[in-house]
């Protein structure tokens, strides 16, 4: 089967690897389509993607939907043939924080496509995967298998959203506007924001912003304007940091009024990053993290089943697997692409 692996930095190959076997309670899904995701980017690009480095070759990727090719005798609910979207979490079910229901902070956690742990966990852009079947979350079939892979980074935004706390009638700034960050816009909207802003550096992100909805859109090298923000002890009741960037986490503590709260979304270089943490204290602001999802993943694929978010303008490009290469050039082309998306050869 082909599968997409990378070596090191920008050395991504296209190579034959065995199919994997089924063990009892998982089904064998063939790939159709997957997302590239900042994670993926960063791995390509850097070898790295916060604190987790590339020890081995990574079979990348972690948004996918594909159709079930087989299923172990004693699966029940899934059959042959049939659309999944699949939950790229695989908790344990066993630890303190599974048993309280924050899954998401499961101390033994295998996440696809990820190097946090050795050996790592190896990802879904591949012909074939093997998943415990209560990672699979099926879909109709109206629903095209590039929409179902949208799933994953809707519910990294529904959580963030959720960590937010009450949104109605706030006046909400995103710091980073790429495809995490314009989900976040479409359900911040749909949470009951008054009005929304967003920055970012590349012009297609602010215009993909406005037509999501966005009331402003603010380019991020304006440092007049930006620095407006922060007078008076902050305009902003919420903000949330969707870049990555130490400059985009100083905006957001800056850009909060007194008493607001600060999601920190965005996934910081490793190590220690700056923090103004003089205005956390001054302005009594609540910084809380937001981090991958649990229950959301559900909901995000009811939500995108039932049209109820509109998708389409993030799914700027599609390659075929064996193209994967220049999809990943695309993809880090922030004035060229939002969601760049991989099909099956």
């Amino acid at each position: 089967m082909f599968a997409a692996v990378l070596h090191q930095a920008k050395d991504l190959r296209i190579e034959d690897r065995a199919p994997p076997t089924l063990a009892p309670g998982e089904v064998l899904v063939r790939f159709r389509a997957g997302g590239i995701c900042g994670s993926d980017l960063a791995y390509y690009s850097k070898g790295k993607t916060g604190d987790f480095h590339l020890r081995e070759p990574l079979i990348l990727g972690h948004e996918m939907a594909g159709e079930v090719a087989e299923v172990a005798p004693d699966v029940e609910g899934l059959a042959i043939g049939q659309p999944v979207a699949v939950n790229p979490s695989r908790s344990c079910g066993r630890c303190d924080y599974c048993m309280s229901g924050l899954e998401n902070q499961c101390l033994n956690m295998r996440f696809l496509g990820s190097a946090s742990i050795f050996p790592h966990m190896q990802g879904a852009f591949r012909e074939y995967i093997a998943v415990p079947a209560r990672q699979c979350v099926p879909v109709p079939e109206h629903v095209s298998f590039a929409e179902a892979s949208m799933a994953e980074p809707l519910a990294v935004s529904l959580h963030a959203v959720r960590r937010a706390g009450p949104l109605l009638g706030e006046e909400v700034l995103i710091v980073g506007c790429g495809p995490i960050g314009a989900l976040v816009l479409l359900v911040a909207r749909q949470a009951g924001a008054r009005r929304i802003t967003v920055v970012d550096l590349a012009e297609k992100a602010r215009e993909t912003a406005l037509g999501l909805g966005a009331d402003e859109a603010v380019d991020a090298k304006d440092e007049e304007r930006i620095a407006a923000w922060s007078r008076n002890r902050g305009r902003f009741g919420v903000t949330i940091e969707a870049s990555g960037s130490p400059a985009g986490l100083d905006t957001a503590l800056r850009a909060a009024r007194a008493r607001g709260r600060v999601v920190q979304l965005g996934n910081l270089p490793a190590g220690q990053s700056p923090v103004s943490a003089n205005l956390v204290m001054s302005k009594e602001l609540e910084y809380r993290g937001s981090f991958r999802f649990a229950e959301e993943y559900a909901l995000a694929v009811e939500m995108i089943a039932g049209k109820r978010i509109n998708l389409a303008p993030l799914m700027t490009h599609r390659f075929p697997v064996r193209d994967a290469d220049q999809a990943f050039q695309v993809a880090l082309d922030r004035n060229q692409s939002m969601k760049v998306h991989l099909l099956d050869l």
